[in-house]
């Protein structure tokens, strides 16, 4: 039997009063579509159990079948502490993959569709004292081609640059305590310019005579504190830093230097502490300055690692928060400044390990493969709640809406399709006018903060060639893909390659394929230094990503095996990636 995930899974909004649902869940398969009619949500008994929250084609799961099944249901029993009686009790879910129908001893409370991000649903009118039942109806349909899926693959067997599929409950599922007044939510945004955070918050079910208090400390020592008097239940303050003024690096967030600041939130009536919320945040800045990529006002070289943030045992469930930090961890160790976590709403708690140790991220959503109108809302409106849920890590530095034309294949032609790149683009840009925006990652860009290009190219000498000048980038057509969109043109933003390299490397049992191959260590080494100092020699390429940190089923173009082994020393790729001597690492390869 598997362990349950058990750590806190909103590390950047803590409360004390929680409780985890992970662990064995009764499970069955509902192929004839029969479950609605009989109410299974009543008394229904389960033929399977699955260890929530991996999903049943995880080895984890306790189930391990791949086989398609559009129609799962969930069932466990939980019980409400005495002193939670008489409180309001939110049910929450990290993410269930793709429609999730929810029913308390029997009643329904309310549904949610997006397979990538959050939902929370009052449960407080339909609990009892003591033993409750929590039924879990879900719908994730194969070959909907519409639905945003990211990797997983619709067919049964993965192949090529396609992965097994998600169904159902992946993330963590709780259950949390609040009084009648909670604070809901709090975006926090820095500004490094004027030493001041803005804090913008929600209250649900407050009252003008309640206030919020803010404190802000710095490893312990309290640096700034608010107490506002609520108005209309929400609203916004800039609180400015009364140490920020003396350490210019000191205590900026940055991959070489992640300081946070931790905050307590707590909402009061007279003298009475109604909620109370942990956080933290970063001073962190990342913007644009005469076609320089700059991080705190400073010119920045992005050194990424493509992370697909599937595991051999979960899927796209972390096994464990230890493996979460392992990945980051090991992509510091090799030199990477950041990671591009690809075609996949990650964990909250990556984000806090990025945050925490210091590695920049590139958000990216899961895309769908056709363009139709349904599918522009599925994406619009999972996106934008992607975005508000991700909003306060420092470790995020550009969002990412689409990857190589996905959803939109025929956009050198369509128009409409041209105008949802740029839809996607200032729609990010409306709700956070703070981080870098990529529309269309890789070629066909129509409007982008940085024009990022994917280019497999192996051979030195032909990539040092083809990024050497604007021009020669620009008439380039790596993947035989134009760089922009007729009618769109380059206009002096930053370039990056955000996908190169992919040198396959067999190292384990495993099988598959990469962009290029190495037939050992000393050739593996070799490859990688002609693709990375390539790139680090050109005068205008001001990032990479390289493709990719691990093995990932039939892919084995990893830096890393599937079970996160390294394929060469680390200090090799890290010497490489810093452009240290180019002669060192020929003859210790391992």
């Amino acid at each position: 039997m598997s362990i349950p995930r058990s750590e806190y899974p909103r590390p950047q909004f803590i409360r004390k009063n929680w409780e985890n649902l992970n662990g064995q869940w009764q499970f069955d398969y509902d192929d004839a579509n029969k479950g609605l009619l009989e109410k299974w949500y009543l008394q229904k008994k389960f033929t399977k159990e699955i260890t929530v929250p991996f999903s049943y084609q995880s080895e984890l799961s306790g189930i391990h079948e791949t086989d398609f099944h559009d129609l799962v249901w969930y069932k466990r029993s939980f019980d409400i502490p005495k002193e939670w009686e008489q409180k309001r009790l939110i049910l929450h879910f990290g993410a269930v993959d793709y429609r999730a129908s929810v029913w308390v001893n029997g009643k329904y409370i309310g549904s949610h569709e997006g397979g990538h991000v959050p939902f929370q649903l009052e449960v407080t009118e339909a609990v009892d004292a003591g033993k409750n039942e929590l039924v879990v109806r879900v719908e994730d349909v194969t070959q909907d081609l519409d639905q945003p899926r990211g990797k997983q693959y619709w067919k049964e067997k993965s192949e090529g640059i396609f992965y097994t599929r998600t169904t159902g409950i992946w993330q963590t599922v709780w259950l949390e305590m609040v009084e009648s007044s909670y604070i809901e939510k709090v975006k926090m945004t820095p500004d490094i310019d004027k030493d001041e955070i803005m804090m913008e918050y929600v209250v649900n079910g407050g009252s003008d005579s309640q206030f919020l208090d803010i404190e802000i400390s710095f490893e312990g020592n309290l640096v700034a504190s608010e107490s506002l008097k609520l108005i209309n239940n929400k609203g916004l303050r800039s609180i400015f830093l009364n140490d920020f003024h003396v350490h210019d690096e000191g205590r900026l967030w940055s991959p070489e230097h992640p300081n946070l600041y931790d905050v307590v939130f707590r909402l009061k009536d007279d003298r009475t502490v109604l909620d109370e919320v942990s956080s933290y945040f970063g001073m962190r800045k990342v913007s644009v300055e005469n076609g320089k990529v700059m991080l705190n006002n400073r010119p920045y070289y992005m050194k990424l690692i493509l992370d697909q943030g599937y595991f051999p045992d979960g899927l796209l469930t972390p096994p464990s928060d230890d493996a979460i930090r392992k990945d980051v961890e090991l992509t510091k160790e090799m030199g990477f400044t950041g990671a591009r976590k690809h075609q996949k709403i990650e964990d909250p708690r990556y984000l806090y390990w990025t945050d925490k140790l210091g590695l920049l991220v590139w958000g990216e959503m899961a895309n769908s493969y056709t363009y139709t109108e349904d599918a522009v809302r599925r994406i619009t409106d999972e996106w934008q709640k992607a975005i508000e849920r991700d909003y306060n890590h420092p470790s995020i530095v550009a969002w990412v809406p689409i990857n190589e034309s996905w959803g939109v294949p025929k956009l050198l032609a369509d128009k409409r399709q041209q105008d949802h790149t740029l839809a996607m683009y200032y729609l990010t840009k409306s709700l956070d006018s703070t981080r870098l925006v990529i529309s269309n990652d890789g070629w066909e860009h129509t409007k982008s903060d940085i024009c990022t290009i994917h280019d497999y190219e192996s051979n030195k000498d032909v990539l040092k060639e083809r990024y050497s000048t604007v021009e020669k980038i620009m008439e380039a057509t790596p993947g035989s893909r134009l760089i922009y969109v007729p009618g769109h043109h380059y206009d002096g933003v930053p370039i990056q390659v955000s996908e190169f390299g992919g040198i396959a490397y067999k190292k384990s049992e495993w099988e598959g394929w990469g962009y290029s191959g190495a037939s050992d260590d000393q050739d593996f080494a070799n490859r990688y230094y002609d693709v990375v100092s390539a790139l680090l020699e050109s005068p205008l390429v001001q990032g990479f990503c390289y493709t990719q940190l691990t093995d990932v089923e039939q892919e084995i173009n990893g830096l890393l095996t599937y079970d996160r082994k390294p394929k060469i020393d680390l200090e090799i790729i890290k010497e490489i990636n810093e452009g240290r001597s180019v002669k060192r690492f020929s003859s210790e390869v391992k």
